[in-house]
């Protein structure tokens, strides 16, 4: 399993539109991708009501992992995009 800790670098944390954009480039990825904060279940990435339901603030960590030939690259792209400020993209 490949996992790596990111910080949520949205100011307003993974709110609806930062959320909706990680979402969806988890739902891009040939892997399937977990996310969640450290010590606790994470959940499915793809899921928005999931992604969501974490309540992450800017600062925040959180664990991302996946398995597979892919995972290295899928877990790096979303970690890239979690770390970001999301607020202001498209």
């Amino acid at each position: 399993m490949y996992q790596r800790t990111v910080s949520v670098g949205s100011r307003s944390g993974l709110h609806a539109r930062p959320a909706s954009l990680f979402v969806q480039a988890a739902v891009r990825q040939p892997v399937p991708v977990t996310v969640g904060r450290e010590g606790s279940t994470p959940v499915d990435a793809r899921s928005m009501l999931s992604v969501l339901a974490l309540a992450a603030q800017h600062g925040d960590l959180l664990v991302l992992s996946a398995e597979g030939e892919s995972a290295p690259d899928a877990v790096d792209v979303l970690a890239t995009l979690l770390s970001e400020d999301l607020d202001g993209k498209d």
